[in-house]
């Protein structure tokens, strides 16, 4: 089930009311929700396989999951429907899970429709507005169709045949539609044209409408309808304002864009209002480690380590300036932007300039500080605060720290992305060998990990070590790199002082290498005596402990099978010319390896040739 890949991500999700919105491998929306707490509503997710085919359909299908935060589940309702209607992904037809807050259903498949309080969505032909929290504001609005519209609230058949109305008639709370004489049909449609109005959200021009509609009653001294009329206007602005920050009409076309910058890497986060709805929402992610140039000319793009030399980690206003160029590159901009971060005047003036340019009309961008805009933008701040700790996880970050001490501690010209670390592993100079690991951004590659068989002096730790740094850097010259940033070898300054001169022989002793003590835990460099003791349980200590550890491990594992293979040796395997095949052939006939020996030149003839019988009888005379 392809949801089971996102349990990390789920793991990591916030316990706050928002939006989900499950997404395939084509990008494609396939289901939009809300939930009171979204990990809660998103992990049960995980455990719903098999409990229903449709739910089933949805789950195998997903591969990607996003969030929006939102200040209540009453927002949250009110950006789930507007994203439906925005995306209109196929399986909330099939798998709508509001079914504990109230619809309003508009039966519109009677001849005289009702307005009825449904708690859930069905697929009848009805028209359907909502979900509605509180339910009584589902109620007040079902009360204004009836007061304002005259819509019926009975449940008798309508053929236009009864002979007088009933009293809901007389209060004036219905047209009568079940009276020909008083309301036809066709006529009572008209009244259900401005319900339906209504409940389709089309607040505004029923608001103007009924509003001169007052105006026009207090001038004709009609105060009770226009008192009625008011109420009515109070009413639908409640609906309205419901809605809060994803949906307020005084904030029309603008955008807000949050910048939330670490060292770890950036995150802006695009809220998208027109006419007064929020109706999408953007996310632009960039990896930890930016280049200042390319920053500065707009590219927002993660750049691999081996490609950057200067490296820095940039400021929020930095990030914010690189993405509105990004961004707005193929998009319309609105008539005004809200922003996280203030920017220096020069730069906002040439922005304005070429947005307005683009836009063909005035673009502001402005830093609100307070009213509805600075709420909209404190909402898009926080979404953006929490894709940064679900993008750049803990690990990173404290990666990343370790990495930076380290180029501090060690006066390095650039972060240690690429660290190397060698370590020789023997027993009593028997079977030496040697390993070699790789951390990237403080994550281990296992694909780049190397071991070595060492060939020179096996009682010499120092010899073994130069040996091994030279081939290992001589192959990365004849493939022309990667090169590391950081040497790191297992031992002290004699160990780095091998190391050193195999990177003289080849020409690169440019490259930083330094040694790791095991008892006292010390960075040696060539260029002091003392050795550097980093801050007890600090990142950048854990962190060479945990890849001098690696390759310990790798080297010893590495012993550990070359010691056992050489006991499983035969002394037939020392002789030149005696393969597997003959040295079994040679324990065949004559029974072991004393049975060998002991045998004539003339017998070995018989058995493998004369060349190897004379080399079998030459090898025993040495030995």
């Amino acid at each position: 089930m392809a949801i089971h890949e996102l349990k990390a991500q789920i793991a990591h999700l916030p316990e706050q009311p928002g939006v989900y919105l499950f997404s395939n491998d084509a990008g494609e929306t396939l289901y939009i929700g809300k939930a009171r707490v979204l990990r809660d509503r998103v992990r049960s997710y995980l455990g719903a396989f098999g409990l229903n085919p449709r739910i089933d359909a949805l789950l195998r299908h997903v591969t990607h999951l996003d969030t929006i935060v939102t200040d209540s589940v009453v927002e949250a309702l009110a950006l789930e429907n507007q994203l439906i209607k925005q995306r209109n992904p196929r399986f909330n037809i099939l798998l709508r899970d509001d079914k504990t807050y109230p619809y309003l259903q508009l039966t519109t498949t009677e001849p005289a429709p009702r307005v009825l309080v449904a708690r859930r969505v069905e697929r009848d032909g009805s028209v359907y507005a909502g979900p509605f929290m509180p339910a009584s504001l589902a109620r007040q609005t079902m009360a204004l169709t009836h007061r304002l519209f005259g819509i019926r609230s009975c449940n008798e058949i309508i053929d236009g045949n009864r002979e007088r109305p009933c009293l809901e008639y007389d209060i004036q709370r219905c047209v009568a539609p079940c009276v020909a004489s008083i309301c036809t049909l066709d006529q009572y449609q008209q009244s259900v044209g401005q319900a339906r109005l209504l409940l389709e959200g089309r607040q505004d021009e029923l608001a103007e409408q009924l509003r001169t509609e007052m105006i026009g009653a207090a001038v004709e001294e009609r105060f009770e309808r226009a008192a009625f009329l008011r109420d009515a206007i109070r009413t639908l602005e409640t609906l309205q304002a419901r809605q809060q920050k994803m949906a307020t009409p005084s904030l029309g076309d603008r955008d807000a864009v949050a910048v939330k910058a670490g060292p770890a890497g950036a995150v802006v986060q695009v809220f998208q209002m027109r006419r007064g709805r929020v109706v999408e929402r953007v996310e632009m992610t960039s990896g930890g480690f930016f280049d200042a140039d390319a920053v500065i000319s707009g590219q927002f793009s993660p750049e691999g380590p081996e490609k950057v030399s200067r490296r820095l980690c940039v400021e929020a206003p930095d990030v914010l300036e690189a993405a509105l160029q990004q961004f707005y590159a193929e998009q319309v901009p609105p008539p005004e932007i809200l922003v996280s971060d203030p920017l220096d005047a020069e730069v906002v003036e040439s922005l304005e300039a070429w947005l307005s340019s683009k836009a063909e009309r005035k673009v502001r961008i402005v830093v609100p500080q307070r009213g509805d805009k600075r709420g909209l933008l404190d909402l898009a701040m926080r979404n953006a605060t929490l894709a940064y700790d679900t993008h750049f996880s803990e690990g990173h970050v404290g990666a990343f720290a370790a990495l930076e001490t380290l180029r501090e501690v060690l006066s390095l010209p650039t972060l240690p992305h690429r660290i190397e670390c060698f370590d020789i592993s023997t027993l009593q100079g028997t079977n030496t060998v040697a390993s070699m690991v790789v951390c990237v951004d403080g994550k281990m590659r296992r694909g780049d990990y190397r071991k070595f068989a060492v060939r020179g002096p096996a009682t010499d730790d120092f010899a073994s070590m130069e040996e091994v740094v030279l081939r290992r850097y001589r192959k990365v010259l004849e493939q022309g790199g990667p090169f590391p940033d950081l040497i790191l070898i297992d031992g002290g300054k004699g160990q780095l002082t091998a190391a050193y001169a195999a990177l003289r022989q080849l020409g690169l002793e440019q490259l930083v290498a330094v040694g790791l003590a095991k008892q006292e835990e010390l960075l040696f460099r060539r260029d002091r005596i003392e050795g550097i003791a980093l801050p007890h349980e600090t990142p950048a200590l854990r962190l060479v402990q945990r890849i001098r550890d690696e390759a310990h491990r790798f080297a010893v594992t590495f012993h550990r099978t070359k010691r056992a293979a050489s006991s499983l040796r035969s002394a037939l395997d020392d002789i030149p010319g005696i393969g597997v095949r003959r040295r079994k052939l040679l324990l065949t006939t004559f029974g072991s390896v004393a049975g060998v020996r002991r045998a004539s030149r003339e017998d070995l003839e018989r058995a493998v040739g004369a060349k190897a019988a004379k080399a079998i009888v030459e090898h025993f005379a040495r030995v």
